[in-house]
């Protein structure tokens, strides 16, 4: 059975107490939950905070981003074997904000994933299509280059070491959201590509999550579905209370 994860990217909101707060509320709202795999990832200068915070609860920290290179004259730069040292589970990798605002490229993405698996950290690899090309067809097309250029020369008995997170980039943060049947369509195809990389048997044991504007009163619907295994939560996962509601809203089988 697949355990449903669950990740809040915090991106670049919050100060120090709203960071306390915010986690605050989350831990106390959680209590209980150990049938699910609850994750934040707080900007990196709360990590630790955070990781404080959570103490003796079951909820996890993992960071937005990382690189690749263990360590090294790389200003400003943070390494997966830093964010391991700090107690991080996990990594978000190739979030379409850093493919489209800061280029990163399918090359640099494999490495990262590469650098996190071996240091231990589960990555949480993202891949998604453009408005223009969900309506050129091509979000197959797209999906499945972003998927085995990130997931090259990486040993399919790794594969369920990585959460895979399909975030359409045309529903991130605009209100907008793929219907649970679009959703549905292609978390099936990319469980079927890894099928394709590796096995069927390994294929299914894989975490598919959703994002792109998940919120409280779409998470039932989108949960249901036979091959979404959680969400990678933005704004919503910056209050208490809708990051609980989507939390306690995933039902799985």
């Amino acid at each position: 059975m697949r355990i449903p994860v669950i990740a809040g990217n915090w991106k670049m909101h919050t100060k120090s107490a709203e960071a306390i707060s915010l986690t605050e509320g989350i831990k106390s709202g959680l209590k209980g939950i150990e049938s699910k795999e609850v994750v934040l990832c707080p900007p990196y200068v709360y990590l630790s905070v955070v990781q404080e915070v959570l103490k003796g609860s079951s909820v996890r920290v993992g960071a937005q981003n990382g690189y690749f290179q263990p360590q090294g004259a790389f200003t400003g730069e943070i390494s997966f074997t830093m964010l391991k040292d700090i107690g991080c589970a996990c990594v978000i990798i190739g979030h379409s904000e850093r493919r489209q605002i800061f280029k990163e490229d399918n090359d640099s993405i494999n490495k990262k994933i590469k650098a996190a698996l071996a240091v231990g950290l589960k990555p949480i690899f993202c891949v998604g299509e453009l408005l223009e090309e969900r309506q050129d067809n091509t979000t197959e097309r797209v999906i499945r280059h972003q998927v085995e250029a990130g997931l090259d020369e990486i040993s399919p008995d790794d594969f369920t070491k990585i959460i895979v997170a399909y975030e359409p980039v045309w529903a991130i943060g605009t209100g907008k959201n793929a219907t649970p049947e679009q959703a549905q369509e292609v978390h099936l195809f990319i469980r079927k590509l890894l099928a394709h990389l590796s096995s069927e048997a390994i294929a299914k044991d894989v975490r598919i999550i959703y994002g792109g504007s998940v919120k409280p009163d779409n998470i039932d619907l989108l949960s249901a579905q036979e091959d979404i295994d959680g969400a990678l939560v933005g704004g919503a996962s910056l209050t208490a209370e809708s990051f609980i509601k989507i939390v306690n809203g995933v039902n799985k089988r």
